[in-house]
Parts: structure tokens; sequence; C-alpha cells
């Protein structure tokens, strides 16, 4: 049964039980009021859309800590390839490298973006308000357009670097794709 069929399900449920708990009572008063026992499951429904977006941010931000310490042991290898003077394992490396990067700047791989295009198609926008402002793009939760036009750009240099690896060069895309990342994942106030 799905999450929602069963949350409607305990509501109607609830709804029911209370009213026929509370009518004869409430029939002989005049003033119209939401019984408590349902404000009571409504605030109880509330605390666990609240609890599951907050869910979804610490989920997100691990898939993304995740990524970063694959992009992180990437970079070593390939600094080390660049070192040995090893092109065919700097090449490799430095498009794993890429790629990881890359999915930093998309909030995960194509199987998380099926789940957010579910979520979305379900009508869950966790930053709904900052996708109208223009921070973030549909469906993404941590990952501000800012951050990930910085990622992809950082990317798309390391693939290029891919093709005549430099230590220097690699180091000042690093850097910068260390300086996006810091910014983003700074606690929140």
């Amino acid at each position: 049964m799905a999450i929602g069929t069963l949350i409607r399900t305990l509501i109607i449920g609830t709804c029911v039980t209370s009213l026929a708990a509370v009518a004869p009572a409430r029939a002989q008063e005049r003033a119209i009021e939401t019984p408590p026992e349902l404000v009571a499951t409504y605030e109880a429904l509330a605390d666990a859309i609240l609890a599951a977006n907050e869910t979804e941010d610490q989920l997100v931000r691990s898939i993304l800590s995740a990524t970063y310490a694959h992009a992180q042991v990437e970079l070593g290898r390939a600094r080390a390839a660049i070192k040995s003077n090893d092109a065919k394992a700097a090449q490799k490396a430095l498009e794993n490298l890429a790629a990881a990067v890359g999915q930093i700047a998309s909030e995960g791989d194509s199987a998380v973006g099926a789940v957010r295009k579910r979520l979305l198609e379900g009508g869950h926008h966790n930053n709904a308000e900052g996708e109208a402002q223009g921070i973030y793009d549909e469906g993404f939760v941590i990952v501000t357009r800012v951050a990930k036009q910085s990622f992809l750009e950082s990317a798309r240099a390391i693939g290029q670097l891919a093709r005549a690896p430099k230590a220097d060069t690699l180091e000042a895309v690093w850097t910068k794709v260390e300086s996006t990342w810091n910014g983003l994942m700074k606690p929140a106030p």
C-alpha cells in the first residue's frame, strides 16, 4: 500500500471514529468546532510531512557526500597518474572525476533523477519557494542553480583535461570544485 493511501486511510478512519465518539456530546453544543482528536491527527500528519522533508534533505546530502568522496578518490588517482606520466590512467581517472562532479551538479545519477521525477509528478517540491525565486531547479533539494552551473563548468573542464592532463590545471579546476562544494555544504544557520 502506498504511503499516501495509508495516510489517507488512517485520516479517514480517525475522522470517522472521532466524529462517532464526539457527535452525541457535540450535538448539544451550538458552536461548530473541529474536534480536538481531528486537530491532533492533523498535527501528527503535519509533523510527518515536515519530517519527510528533513529526511529528504539529509538523504540528498548523504548522496552528495558519497559522490564527493568518490570524486576525491578519482582526484587522487589522477594526481598519481599525472605525476607518474601514466597518460592512460590519468585519462581514465579524469573521466571518472568529471563524471562524479557532473553527478554532484545534478544531485545524483539517473536513478536518483528518476526518484526526483516521481516526487515532482506526485506534487512534492521540497524547495518550492526557492524554485519560484529561481534559486533551485525543479525538484532540487541542496544544489542551487549557481552551484550546479559551477559544477558543470568544472566537470567540462576536467573532461577536457583528460585529453592532455596537466597537474596545475587540475589543481585550479579542483580548487573551484572545492570552493563551490564548501559553500553549498556549509551548515545551515
